[in-house]
């Protein structure tokens, strides 16, 4: 919300400097974000009148003006066509700093001889000063301009780049934030007075109104003005809109809006003529009724849309923008102007759904109350009367079915005390709510309080208390020590053990990806070798923003491999990337079951690539080691067995098996997965599910001293079937109390091993705990492993 300086001193005296009043209105809960500073570089230009103007001797484009500057008069060189006689104007001394009105660039001011004729100073546009994008001709001035003084001093402003916080939309008008300089600073509010003169003719024999969706729209008020003449703003008033953002168009449409930005309730207006039926009907539009809106598209609206209509046809969407059949137009000569109250909920679904996003919008979003617009009705009436030379309709139009009483709010200084920690004075507390408009009856240690109209975000004494302390300052609140220690905090354990996933992976040289949560059918398909409808069918969101993000993630493969796709525009080298963070799995008749995962991929080059030769690329152990590494770290054992997953290649693929369940997979990506993905290289995947894993994890470890005693190794290299698993005989090996450590060093399959066979040879760590052990011990252990590898496994020792 951008307020000019200059605006609000129309309705409150401002004594601070702007920068301290910037800090006063942020402290209070009204953050300003930036000051732009309108004239900071109007050095040397002065407001001056024209008192003559010759024709160039050399040139018959060119005039010679003659400029009264109060103090002196100068001669300058202009080609603007609406230079006048009379007319008051910028004017710039040499050495003045403006800007190029064709280049765009800043200059400085300097004499110079012009077909002959020399010229010192020059007569302004808007565009050489800064102030707008105009450069037709020179700006002309009101005629009540002072001759003489500096520009700075007429037209320089100081804007207010407040950031408005959701629940106070009476904060997104000039009025609101002066109510809260006045109160802030102790100054009075000086609101503009509304009285006009109305015509005889009573507009409820001109215009009626039926409210056919109360829910919707709880009050609809409107005014009739006649005998009006479309045309340009008034010069003072153009100039606030462009300071407030808004373009001017005509006195009409400025007067809503300029109206909208004093009170924050937007209003529009309607070619009264066009009006079929002399009604206005307030209803739910019919499903695919079509709209042409005032930017000349076409609308096609839902039942669940609010529209303002005559006898045959809408007229405008409710709260959101009119239609091009009810436009103002240079030939209008009756205005029917509205001032309505829609439900918050509709109007926002209306906008986002026609992606019509507006000021008035935004304001009809945030909740403002139906009682500001009966008196932003008529302060609009007024000032089109007053510059349009139009007749008010005697009376108004108000149908207000959503009328409510509110009830007052009983605050007592005991409890704001007990919230704030300080004590304030009964008189303290009413003094800052009566400042801020609220109506105030005040007992012995309690006041009654009533919400004043303008504001909808009251509605308990904590929020009375809120205000209090806004006013009165935060800084009131003395800064104590804590009564007692904070109590010891909880780590949540899926949190713990996500940071510690996340920890080891970034050890192991992963970066971490965070990818959106939703996804895109198309995408998930691209994880299926052979197509076939996905099932689960994954969850789909009801207002999705693009059909890339229209889906809830089954999984975090998808959006992972679409990353890795994306980078590998601009990395040639190995990547290894993780992500860590929610699947969303269907469940029927229910809210989706919500795990918690980490997936991996790892590509192409093991290490950057060295001098002494070339890269290693990383193959299926690589990712079969990170996974061993992670849950090692972890303090789980795990296991890994066969499995099948479409997405992997079918013999390059293992299930992560934990206490006999099955966790997770790791593999090498399929081609057709990959060719999908448009990647050319050979992936590697790991995921596991981590909210099965966290049971695991969770408990104390035990401290395992150094062994005191040596161990004594032992190689054996097995013959055994060739679809025997390493795994079966690490386990069986393990399992005997003396054997400290089993690792595989050797697989050979080939000439001297029968067909059908293959030979693992592994290194056996013997250890006891509690003395050295002799080779009649270790030779004993040995024998009884080789015996229970023949009888299960049927494993025979190589010679």
């Amino acid at each position: 919300m951008k307020v000019p300086l200059k605006w609000l001193q129309e309705y409150v005296d401002i004594t601070l400097p702007p920068t301290d009043l910037a800090n006063r209105l942020t402290l209070a809960g009204n953050e300003v974000e930036g000051m732009q500073v309108i004239g900071g570089n109007w050095e040397n230009i002065v407001v001056g009148q024209v008192i003559a103007i010759n024709p160039h001797p050399n040139a018959d484009r060119l005039s010679l003006a003659t400029i009264d500057l109060g103090t002196d008069q100068q001669s300058v060189v202009c080609g603007a066509p609406n230079l006048r006689l009379g007319d008051k104007v910028a004017f710039a001394y040499v050495g003045a700093q403006l800007i190029d009105g064709h280049t765009g660039q800043v200059f400085r001011l300097k004499s110079a001889k012009i077909r002959g004729v020399a010229s010192s100073g020059m007569v302004c546009s808007e565009k050489e000063l800064g102030i707008s994008d105009s450069h037709q001709g020179i700006m002309v001035l009101p005629t009540e301009a002072p001759v003489g003084i500096r520009l700075t001093e007429y037209l320089g402003d100081v804007i207010l780049d407040l950031s408005i916080t959701p629940n106070r939309p009476d904060c997104l008008s000039v009025i609101g934030i002066a109510r809260e300089i006045a109160a802030l600073t102790g100054q009075n509010l000086h609101l503009p007075e509304v009285n006009y003169q109305e015509a005889p003719f009573p507009i409820d024999q001109q215009i009626s109104v039926e409210i056919l969706a109360p829910d919707l729209c709880p009050r609809y008020c409107a005014s009739l003005i006649t005998g009006i003449t479309v045309a340009e703003s008034p010069r003072w008033m153009q100039q606030r809109l462009l300071a407030c953002g808004l373009r001017p168009i005509n006195n009409i449409v400025d007067i809503t809006n300029y109206v909208m930005l004093e009170y924050s309730q937007p209003l529009h207006a309607f070619n009264y003529p066009k009006i079929r039926g002399k009604k206005i009907i307030v209803r739910r539009a019919n499903d695919g009724e079509v709209v042409v809106t005032l930017d000349g598209a076409e609308r096609v609206l839902s039942g669940d849309m609010l529209v303002i209509a005559d006898e045959e046809r809408a007229v405008a969407i409710a709260g959101v923008m009119g239609s091009a059949n009810s436009e103002i137009t240079p030939e209008t000569t009756s205005v029917l102007l509205e001032a309505a109250n829609f439900n918050q909920a509709s109007i926002h679904y209306t906008g986002s759904t026609l992606r019509l996003p507006s000021d008035a919008c935004m304001r009809f979003e945030r909740g403002i109350r139906p009682e500001l617009a009966l008196p932003a009705l008529r302060r609009a009436s007024q000032l089109i009367m007053q510059l349009t030379g139009g007749e008010v309709a005697k009376g108004w139009i108000d149908v207000y079915p959503g009328r409510r009483d509110h009830e007052p709010i009983l605050l007592s200084t005991a409890e704001v005390k007990r919230l704030l920690g300080v004590e304030f004075s009964l008189e303290q507390i009413v003094e800052a709510l009566t400042s801020l408009g609220f109506d105030c009856k005040p007992g012995a240690s309690e006041v009654w309080v009533t919400t004043p109209y303008w504001r909808s975000d009251i509605h308990l004494a904590v929020n009375l208390i809120e205000e209090v302390v806004r006013i009165l300052g935060y800084d009131k609140i003395p800064t104590t020590m804590l009564s007692r220690p904070l109590p010891r905090q909880n780590h949540e354990p899926i949190l713990k053990l996500k940071e510690e996933v996340r920890r080891n992976l970034t050890g192991y040289g992963f970066q971490e990806l965070i990818t959106y949560s939703l996804t895109s059918l198309e995408r998930l398909h691209k994880l299926l070798p052979e197509p076939h409808p996905i099932e689960p069918m994954p969850l789909r969101v009801a207002n999705p923003m693009t059909a890339e993000q229209e889906y809830l993630r089954p999984n975090l493969r998808a959006n992972l491999l679409a990353a890795l796709e994306a980078n590998r525009r601009h990395e040639d080298d190995g990547i290894r990337f993780f992500d860590l963070g929610k699947v969303y799995l269907p469940r029927p008749g229910d809210l989706p079951d919500e795990r918690e995962m980490v997936c991996g991929l790892l590509s192409r080059a093991r290490i950057e690539k060295l001098w002494r030769g070339e890269q290693e690329l990383l193959d299926f152990y690589d990712a079969k080691g990170v996974v061993e590494g992670l849950v090692s770290q972890l303090g789980v054992d795990a296991s890994f067995e066969e499995c099948r997953d479409e997405s992997l290649l079918p013999s390059k693929q293992t299930a992560i098996v934990i206490a006999n369940n099955r966790l997770g997979v790791v593999g090498e990506l399929h081609p057709k997965v990959l060719e999908a993905f448009d990647l050319s290289e050979t992936v590697y995947l790991f995921e596991i599910d981590l909210t099965d894993l966290l049971p695991f994890t969770v408990g104390h470890k035990m401290f395992q001293p150094i062994p005191r005693f040596p161990a004594i190794v032992r190689d054996i290299a097995l013959v055994v079937n060739a679809k025997v698993a390493h795994q079966k005989i690490q386990g069986i090996i393990t399992s005997f109390p003396l054997v400290a450590q089993a690792s595989i060093f050797d697989v050979y399959a080939g000439g001297q091993v029968p067909p059908g066979k293959k030979s693992l040879a592994y290194r056996i760590a013997f250890q006891s705990p509690t003395h050295t052990l002799t080779d009649e011990e270790v030779n004993e252990v040995q024998q009884q492993i080789l015996d229970k590898l023949s009888q299960e496994l049927r494993a025979m020792l190589r010679t």
